[in-house]
């Protein structure tokens, strides 16, 4: 059971609301909660909602959580949720200082659900289609059996990956030009000979007429492409073709569904942490803090801002990139100007005194997500400054190693880590692969290369669902292969 908050968390929070309404944050309303260490486990395990589907996984994560925080691996000092209105708990057994921390995070997180484009077509009742999701597979459990509505729930769930978070911001089918109408209509037309118009029924016989249109009919059916162009967003081609029974479509539309609500949280993960670390910042240090309470505050901050040697700290990067944009855009470090300076002292102390830092960085919040935020803004001073570098395996030594600090290199490699949430790009190529109703799926050439054991798990559970022939094109071993799953056992084969 939840509790509410007391009279002094409420006290709190409304001051916390207020710093942050008047440092301009536009968020929704934020419901808090208190839990304990269990509760919030549990929690968190159902991904940030108190009802989910039943599932092993939530309970695989949940021990994971109480295991890591029992051993003082990690704590949870925090949980919100993308809805109208937030959902946020906080942990009973944190002291005073950590609340009215997590409080100020929360409301900048409420202010970037809000307001990030990338957030704009996500359900903002999500709370309660969650909630939906379960009642109804909890129905085809009853009605089939835990252990197969759960297999197949295994199957989506491992590919709940193949979608295209991109499609929900743009057309995805294109409509037919008049012109292209046309063309096809006049296609589907048979050749007819001239004749007068008293021989025009011997001549072109009526019935003769028919049966041929419909065997062009047929010709040009068997030579489109099915799909008419590749699609990424796998879980909808299944939806939509595979042969399902109607509970099974209805379970894979709910994992479609969550895939895409979470997909923004994952294309924004340095720029949600960090905005959300800016403001708690600048909250706690210039608005809410006393004096007694300013070092615990300290100590707390700078143990979510410390950075492992060779990982990379979400909230880290993102303040410190939020922090030099509002210093760049107040001093006029931009423009062609400053990028035609070679003057390094000149740089150093540049300052036109522009003041629009703060005014940017609303505007970096608005339209960006991590791999346009990183492409933008990461700078050769900020690396420098940061000293970011990329590092690789030495075999020999068996140690991790820096390998370059070369600013283009380091940008690369971090973009490359972020582009769809550093997995490759699989697309459907052909639905009725050699008119056999086959799956045939290419991986492109984007440098990822593909697990073999990943890869082959993700081939049997698309045939499950598929239920014929599984392909898969791509390069291994310099070398490109289409790999197949018949049901039964793998092969592969080389292509030129």
């Amino acid at each position: 059971m939840t509790e509410h908050l007391t009279q002094d968390l409420l006290e709190m929070r409304d001051g916390v609301r207020q710093h942050a309404r008047d440092f301009g944050l536009d968020f929704f309303e934020v419901s808090f909660e208190l839990l304990d260490y269990d509760q919030l486990n549990m929690v968190a395990a159902y991904g940030g909602f108190p009802t989910r589907y039943p599932h092993w996984k939530f309970g695989m994560e949940f021990e994971e959580l109480q295991k890591t925080y029992s051993y003082g691996l990690s704590k949870i000092y925090e949980l919100v949720i993308n809805n109208d209105p937030c959902y946020a708990y906080l942990m009973k057994c944190n002291n005073l200082v950590d609340q009215k921390l997590v409080m100020a995070h929360v409301y900048a997180h409420s202010d970037f659900f809000k307001n990030n484009y990338w957030f704009s077509c996500t359900n903002r009742k999500m709370m309660d289609e969650i909630a939906n999701h379960a009642v109804r597979i909890r129905r085809y459990i009853e009605r089939h059996g835990q252990r197969e509505v759960e297999e197949f729930i295994d199957c989506c769930l491992s590919l709940e990956n193949l979608i295209d978070a991109h499609s929900p911001y743009s057309q995805s089918q294109r409509k037919k030009p008049e012109e292209e109408k046309q063309a096809e209509k006049d296609l589907l037309q048979p050749t007819r000979l001239k004749a007068k118009s008293y021989m025009e029924s011997f001549i072109n016989p009526p019935g003769f007429m028919e049966e041929e249109r419909q065997r062009i009919q047929q010709r040009l059916e068997e030579m489109r492409k099915f799909p008419e162009t590749p699609q990424r967003d796998i879980l909808l081609f299944l939806m939509e073709n595979a042969q399902l029974e109607r509970w099974q479509r209805d379970v894979l539309s709910i994992i479609r569904e969550e895939s895409y609500y979470f997909a923004p949280q994952g294309m924004t993960k340095i720029m949600n942490e960090g905005w959300a670390s800016y403001w708690h910042s600048k909250i706690m240090t210039e608005k809410s803090c006393t004096t007694e309470e300013i070092i615990d505050y300290a100590d707390h901050h700078s143990a979510t801002m410390a950075t492992q040697p060779g990982a990379l700290n979400p909230y880290k990067l993102g303040i410190e990139l939020f922090r030099d944009i509002e210093d760049r855009w107040n001093k006029g470090k931009f423009g062609s100007e400053w990028e035609d300076c070679d003057d390094a002292a000149r740089k150093y102390s540049w300052d036109k005194q522009l003041g629009g830092g703060r005014q940017k960085i609303f505007e970096v919040r608005k339209i960006y997500n991590d791999v346009t935020f990183i492409d933008e803004f990461l700078t050769p001073e900020f690396a420098e400054k940061q000293k970011l570098f990329a590092y690789t395996y030495n075999k020999q030594t068996q140690e991790y190693v820096i390998e370059t600090r070369d600013f283009t290199a380091v940008k690369e490699r971090l973009l490359f880590s972020l582009a769809n949430f550093g997995q490759p790009y699989i697309y459907v190529d052909d639905g009725n692969y050699k008119n056999r109703g086959e799956l045939y799926l290419i991986h492109r050439n984007d440098g990822f290369s593909l697990r073999p054991d990943h890869m082959r798990d993700t081939m049997e559970n698309l045939f499950k669902v598929w239920q014929r022939p599984v392909h898969l094109e791509t390069v291994m071993e310099k070398r490109r292969k289409v790999l197949t799953f018949n049901g039964s056992k793998h092969e592969e084969r080389i292509v030129k």
